[in-house]
């Protein structure tokens, strides 16, 4: 790997095009190198996580939202292609930045797919949206969609292990933006200047607070990354018709570091392989067994374990939960967000709750997607009761385990301290999730695809869940009118119908 060094750089520096990172990270996407037979592996089982939770997710209303949007501006015709892409859950062609607009948004809704944590997080997979829409309005292969999934959870990776966005409260899709437009770049074999130009002003305009996860959460958290996949989009089409871009965007003295993190000071390092480096970053990231906040799959995973110990749940007196300053301040009591104890919040805001997430855990000895958050769930009253017992503190090892730089070393858990009426203690603690690389019950092939079949029972016939694994499984393969076979054949006709009864907007 290559250390690249960002600093905040004044305009009479003139700094050269080839030192900013932005252009480092397009020389990345328009890089030439052969993919790696595991990345290529992982970047499949990505695609059929993303396709899983977007169809569990077809009927919730901010996915019917954006599909209706969406459906608004159809694809037509280029040359003898077929432009537009596909929508989840419709039949129809639309065009491509409003196709990832909508399965961005049925991706990210259930908070049910993969993640990235270094020192700023992400859920990567939120770049497969935008490259597939292009892929097939482009008509690209199935080779060329892997080189760009997988070329965009390097830049992804390298960025979210090098620049921290949320200690200055500043949303994770920026990065996201960025690694879209060089993801797109690497699809379209862009010339370098394109997308450096397409790099910037995805950041430029995807820039935004972190209000949109604190206090009661809204229905934007699924919205956010699609928006940033959609602004990729026209970014890297603007690029393409020869438009420039504020630059340099990150080391400009009124730019993304001096302004936005960690001002005119700023030094931050961050690692981009060498030419002719296997592309593997997508391996250092890791998907949900279960539709909540990623600090809360090792949670979930403990309180499973410690049901057996504890006996019955009105013995208990308190449960102190030990863990990172992230888990602490983000979704535990430490966020002083008075929402995380309320029955009832918004979905949203409940799967940011870690004291909602343990106890539901604990009580149920399980955890789904729809079941454990339903408002008759949240709001029972021993539920209630428990839930306001739990409390969380950050332990400085938990944190430190949470950045460590070895893998092997790294941790998203905590330590559960129950404290019972008769004042005897249980305690336990889980490092990492099960379904964890490292973890008791490692996801592979035969997990996504039970993920998958799990989650499209009763959306999707059996014989249209085996297309779809079988299209996914051969991806590599696929020529580009293939590329419609990465969407389960659903009940369109159902969907519409649900779709018929929302409120009228402007399209």
């Amino acid at each position: 790997m290559i250390e690249h060094h960002v600093r905040v750089h004044p305009s009479a520096d003139r700094l050269p095009r080839e030192d900013q990172l932005a252009w480092k990270l397009a020389s990345v996407a328009t890089a030439t190198e052969e993919l790696d037979a595991e990345s290529v592996a992982m970047a499949v089982n990505r695609v059929i996580d993303n396709a899983s939770v977007a169809i569990a997710s077809l009927q919730r209303r901010p996915v019917a939202v954006a599909r209706a949007q969406a459906t608004a501006h159809r694809g037509g015709t280029a040359g003898a292609c077929t432009a537009g892409a596909s929508v989840f859950g419709s039949r129809a062609r639309v065009s491509p930045e409003w196709a990832a607009w909508a399965n961005g948004t049925a991706v990210r809704e259930l908070d049910f797919h993969d993640t990235y944590l270094a020192a700023d997080y992400s859920h990567p997979g939120d770049n497969i949206p935008p490259l597939l829409a292009v892929a097939q309005h482009t008509g690209r292969t199935g080779a060329d969609l892997l080189r760009a999934i997988i070329t965009a959870y390097e830049i992804h990776v390298a960025l979210v292990k090098g620049i921290c966005l949320h200690e200055h409260r500043i949303d994770h899709v920026a990065h996201l933006s960025a690694a879209t437009a060089g993801g797109l770049g690497a699809l379209l074999r862009l010339p370098t200047e394109t997308v450096y130009q397409a790099v910037q002003q995805a950041v430029h305009t995807t820039t935004a607070t972190r209000q949109s996860r604190k206090g009661e959460i809204s229905s934007w958290k699924a919205y956010a990354p699609a928006f940033a996949g959609k602004a990729a989009i026209e970014a890297v089409d603007r690029a393409m018709r020869g438009e420039t871009a504020p630059s340099p965007i990150y080391e400009g003295e009124d730019g993304f570091l001096a302004w936005m993190l960690d001002g005119p000071d700023s030094d931050y390092t961050v690692l981009l392989p060498e030419p002719g480096e296997a592309r593997r970053a997508i391996l250092d990231t890791y998907t949900k067994e279960h539709s909540a906040e990623y600090q809360a799959q090792a949670i979930i995973d403990l309180a499973r374990r410690l049901r057996e110990k504890t006996g019955p749940l009105e013995r208990v007196r308190s449960v102190v939960l030990h863990t990172s300053h992230h888990t602490h301040h983000v979704i535990g009591s430490g966020a002083n967000d008075p929402q995380k104890y309320d029955p009832t919040a918004s979905r949203e805001t409940l799967d940011h709750s870690v004291p909602y997430i343990f106890t539901v855990a604990l009580e149920d000895g399980t955890w789904h997607h729809e079941r454990s958050y339903a408002p008759e769930r949240a709001r029972r009253p021993e539920t209630v009761e428990l839930w306001r017992k739990i409390t969380t503190v950050e332990d400085p090892r938990w944190t430190r385990r949470y950045h460590d730089p070895d893998p092997e070393r790294r941790a998203f858990g905590g330590r559960a301290v129950i404290t019972l009426e008769d004042g005897s203690v249980i305690e336990d603690e889980l490092a990492l999730a099960d379904a964890h690389p490292a973890g008791a019950r490692p996801f592979g092939r035969p997990a996504y695809a039970r993920k998958f079949r799990t989650l499209a029972e009763g959306v999707v016939t059996p014989d249209a869940q085996d297309r779809f694994l079988a299209a996914a499984e051969h991806l590599a393969e696929l020529g580009s009118p293939d590329l419609d076979g990465l969407f389960p054949a659903v009940d369109t006709d159902a969907v519409a119908a649900h779709d018929a009864r929302l409120p009228k907007g402007l399209f």
